[in-house]
């Protein structure tokens, strides 16, 4: 048994790096050339893969395709290779630093491009096979791509060879899934060490340091003996690994670690495994997790394997809750594509780390991703290790304070570590289908094995005579991004709609495919002289936004990959971001490294203000606030307030009123509001403070009270039952409008629509305590989400409340909750499963598809949030609406604005009310009843977006900097001028103030009884 990590190695194990062969023996082998015979070559790999040492074609299959096949081989001299070039040249092969002659080349890993042949060969294509990951996008590989394109030579790849079912034929799966074993046991081992423990496993060698698979068994049977005699350690408890996944990668690890003395458990036993004091500890405890063990169908049926992968989103992974607090090591062999449920995301991390260190500091602290899917199924896994250094610590951005990080191991070329076995196992299947390709090229007659090999072989091929292979035609879209668009062309009319010039085509980048992006894509797309690439995470629904548009594709982009974006960035001309607002920076800095424009529907953020003297510097416009609030607000009402200071008027009162809003008929919900986003920006909004003027009286509402001072009875659109909030501080915004100062005026004043009925209700929540951002509640502890509303008025009145009717109602006197809301309150409570339910039902009567309930103390705030997001999301085929409104009242321009006086007494008496006018600025928009309409949301906010990016991209904005639309006229002018054009309109109204109709600042004052 070996006694250490760095254990002598044996044989095959130890080789200089690549070096070229004497040169005796490479004129020797040229020297023997026919140019009739087809000739094979085995490249050498990449000499910056120091650890690959894998080869395609095992001495003995290349002994056989010349003896039988009557081929000549060429192999590239490497001294690093797990096989020498000596026993190559024992079989019959010739040693050839170059392979020129080469008709198919034949490797392990993707060919370096400036080694890369593609000329034809005696007139016949040249052949490459490969692993050359380009078959998903792989933006880095996009050049290699390109290359076959370009040239007649065909591209072959190993992922490609499938049977008529799909599955692969020739792999390396299994060795991934062998070599990992001991590389997570001896990762594990450090990671205990470090706790203070010494393992079994500190005496197993890395499987690089075996002679072979069989010797590597070995050494995990001899740490097995030890295990069955003296145990695991006391303080480490309990040996549990988790193994996921069912595929070649999860069946490796499987048949390695039956060389241990293994006990095949079931995940609902974990937990009493984990926690029991005298679970023995002579064995190793296996659970070979099941999808039916972690994914829960949020609609409460019991998990369909079909359903899952038809309709992934009704699925939800509680793996963090139900399987890895209770393990000590996770070993994953399960792949993850985007629009599936992840079997960890970041914040499910750290869940599972505070259940875990309520058992054991040993529990949950190390994880061997053998699937090396970056940021895939294991969201935090941002990074592939190497063999030298094999894992690292991950730990997630906003990863809490108080906790680790976890050890991963990832390494992403495990097959390399067992590289004789792996080498013949993959010879071995690769053969009968390079057999039958040789036989095709070299003319031979083919039998039916043949024809069945070389259908495998059609299937692995991406690229043929220039030509992407059907399947694999999408990719065009990919290699579009990746070149200089100078084959293009723009008409040179000055008419976008002529299109036969010889100017190449200008091109935009679209960041982002998520729900408002549909109204952008489709208008910008109408410009045939341009080019629209969508670049997202989900190219799924990239492809789906690209649907009959010729000029417009999608590309995958992970936004994390800094030199992929900035790839990306540099072949536009202009950048549209429709990312969350933390990442706009990042682009942006892109933007200016390459002199790209960009354009953002977001607020500017402090970030992004920083960015400004960079951006001027370098003559770039980072335009932001283009969408609908920030964006169609401030733009229709700076146009307004100039139009009327133009006819020699002065505006005296502006109010200001925005909302999006479910359709009437979709309303009848708790709130009579629906969220299409995170609901927590609704609640904290709740929360703020706010400053207006109304009547000629400034307001402040402190933090915590604009619920109770809200409008409650809105005359804004008639049929329509509306409520309105003070939006925040809306005298700032007099400076932005050119008004007067805010003494001067009448009113100034901003708010949010929703429907009536809301602050009320949303008052009785706040009272509750569910609103509270510091009260951390653990609903598992007393009932889930049936307990919320108890737990939180508990905290709330500082005093137990139990889960009952009679409690809660006192509960709720108590904090105010008046007898005429608590009817309503309780019936809203109860049906979003805040409350057990007022008359007795079944465990199966509960509502199932509730969201999961984090396991460790949240605040109520974030609680709340989660539960209205799945309790109040829009359902299919429900329609949501925009209303935005301005009010501006105005009067003749007189010489010096002195003698307007501040007083609502005076301000009527100083000028005749007759002289003073009322204009009316308002935007209805409404979800069309189409199934495949873009929501009212998606209209506002994309489409001044993508007019005033089109703005922007032909030259007609000058300014630069960081600046937002009403900067400058020629931005947001003939953006309100096109909206109107495609049916946005604000329509508009102007009459006499007078006696009975002073205004809506009067009438709410009226109403509110102010």
């Amino acid at each position: 048994m070996r006694l250490g990590r760095a254990s002598a190695p044996l044989y095959r194990n130890i080789l200089p790096l690549c070096s070229v062969t004497s040169s005796t023996n490479v004129t020797r082998s040229l020297s023997t050339s026919t140019s009739s015979t087809l000739t094979l070559g085995i490249r050498r790999e990449d000499p910056s893969r120091i650890w690959e040492r894998r080869v395609p074609l095992i001495p003995e299959a290349v002994q056989s395709l010349i003896s039988e096949e009557g081929i000549r081989v060429l192999i590239q001299p490497c001294s690093r290779r797990v096989f020498p070039t000596e026993e190559y040249l024992k079989v019959g092969a010739q040693v050839s630093e170059s392979l020129e002659e080469a008709n198919i080349v034949i490797g392990i890993k993707e060919t370096p491009l400036k080694e890369l042949l593609t000329s034809p060969v005696n007139g016949k294509s040249r052949t490459h096979i490969m692993f050359s990951h380009t078959a998903k996008g792989q933006l880095y590989n996009m050049p290699l791509l390109s290359r076959f394109t370009n040239s007649t030579a065909r591209l072959v790849d190993y992922e490609l060879l499938t049977n008529t079912n799909g599955k692969r034929v020739v792999a390396f799966g299994w060795y991934a899934g062998a070599a990992g074993v001991p590389e997570a046991l001896s990762a594990l081992a450090l990671e205990h060490l470090h706790l203070g423990v010494s393992s079994p496993f500190l005496l197993l060698s890395r499987p690089y340091n075996h002679r072979g698979l069989e010797d590597l068994r070995k050494s995990l049977r001899d740490i097995g003996s030890i295990i069955k005699e003296f145990g695991t350690p006391p303080a480490t408890g309990p040996y549990i690994i988790a193994l996921t996944g069912n595929g070649n990668v999860s069946q490796g690890a499987l048949n390695l670690l039956h060389e241990l003395p293994l006990k095949h458990v079931q995940a609902k036993y974990l937990k009493a495994l984990a926690t029991a004091p005298d679970t023995p500890r002579d064995v190793i405890y296996l659970v070979h997790v099941k999808p039916e063990d972690y994914l829960i169908d949020i609609r409460g049926r019991p998990y369909d394997r079909s359903t899952y992968y038809s309709k992934p989103e009704l699925f939800n992974s509680l793996f963090y809750e139900r399987v890895a607090p209770y393990i000590s090591l996770l070993i994953n062999g399960a792949g993850w594509k985007p629009g599936f449920p992840r079997l960890m995301n970041n914040l499910q991390l750290a869940n599972a780390q505070r259940i875990a260190r309520r058992i054991s500091p040993f529990r949950f602290t190390s994880i061997a991703d053998i699937s090396c899917d970056i940021e895939g199924g294991l969201e935090f896994v941002s990074k592939a290790a190497t063999i030298s250094e094999p894992f690292f610590t991950a730990r997630p951005a906003n990863h809490p304070e108080d906790l680790p990080g976890i050890q991963v191991m990832s390494v992403d070329i495990l097959p390399s570590e067992i590289p004789l076995d792996s080498s013949r196992h993959f010879s071995t299947k690769l053969l009968p289908y390079l057999r039958s390709f040789v036989r095709k090229e070299s003319g031979r007659k083919l039998e039916s094995r043949d024809l069945e090999n070389l259908d495998v072989f059609k299937r692995g091929t991406m690229v043929e005579n220039g030509k992407l292979e059907p399947p694999h035609a999408w990719l065009k879209d990919q290699l579009t991004v990746m070149q200089m668009p100078s084959e293009a062309v723009v008409a040179t009319s000055g008419d976008p709609a002529s299109f036969n010039g010889a100017i190449r085509k200008k091109r935009i980048l679209l960041l982002g495919s998520g729900m408002v992006a549909k109204p952008a894509v489709d208008h910008i797309a109408s410009r045939k002289d341009i080019d629209l690439v969508i670049a997202s995470n989900n190219l799924t629904e990239g492809r789906a936004l690209v649907k009959s548009h010729d000029n417009v594709s999608a590309v995958l982009l992970d936004i994390t990959d800094a030199s992929a974006l900035n790839a990306i960035v540099e072949q536009a001309d202009l950048v549209i971001s429709l990312l969350p607002m933390p990442l706009h920076a990042d682009v942006a800095k892109h933007c200016i490294t390459h002199r790209k424009h960009m354009v953002t529907a977001s607020y500017i953020s402090p970030q992004m203000k920083e960015l400004h003297q960079d951006a001027q510097d370098a003559s770039v416009l980072l335009l932001n606030e283009i969408g609908l609030d920030p964006g169609i607000d401030h733009c229709s009402a700076v146009d307004l307030c100039e139009r009327i200071r133009s006819q020699g008027r002065e505006i005296t009162s502006f109010i200001s009123t925005c909302g999006g809003l479910p359709v009437p008929e979709d309303s009848n919900v708790p709130l009579a509001y629906k969220f299409s986003w995170s609901p927590r920006g609704v609640l904290t909004a709740a929360l703020n403070g706010a400053k207006y003027r109304l009547g000629g009286k400034n307001v402040e509402i402190a933090p915590g009270g604009i619920l109770s001072s809200g409008f409650r009875n809105l005359p804004l659109v008639p049929g329509l039952a509306l409520e309105c909030l003070p939006n925040r501080d809306s005298l700032s915004y007099g400076p932005v409008y050119g008004l007067n100062a805010v003494d001067k005026l009448e009113s100034m004043f901003r708010g949010t629509l929703r429907y009536k009925g809301f602050s009320s209700m949303m008052q009785c929540f706040l009272s509750s305590g569910v609103l509270d951002a510091t009260a951390l509640l653990n609903l598992n502890s007393q009932g889930g989400w049936y307990s919320f509303l108890c737990q939180a008025l508990s905290k709330a009145c500082g005093r137990p409340v139990k889960n009952s009717s009679g409690d809660i109602i006192a509960a709720l006197r108590d904090r105010g909750v008046s007898e005429e809301k608590l009817g309503e309150f309780l019936e809203a409570a109860e049906w979003l499963s805040m409350t057990r339910p007022s008359k007795p039902v079944s465990d199966t009567q509960l509502d199932l598809s509730l969201p999961s309930v984090p396991p460790e103390p949240t605040p109520a705030l974030d609680l709340f949030a989660r539960l209205l997001a799945h309790k109040l999301r829009y359902l299919p085929g429900e329609k949501d609406s925009v209303i935005l409104s301005h009010e501006i009242i105005s009067r003749p321009l007189i010489p010096s604005s002195s003698t307007l006086t501040s007083t609502v007494d005076n301000r009527d008496t100083s000028l005749d009310m007759m002289q003073q006018q009322i204009h009316t600025s308002t935007l209805i928009v409404r979800q069309s009843e189409s199934v495949s309409s873009s929501t009212a949301m998606a209209v506002t906010v994309s489409l001044p977006l993508a007019i005033a990016a089109l703005r922007v991209l032909d030259g007609h904005v000058q300014i630069r900097g960081v600046v937002g639309p009403t900067a400058s006229s020629e931005i947001y002018r003939p953006v309100l001028k096109e909206l109107e054009e495609l049916g946005v309109v604000m329509k508009e109204e102007t009459k006499w103030r007078t006696g009975t109709n002073r205004g809506l600042a009067h009438r709410m004052m009226v109403r509110s009884g102010r």
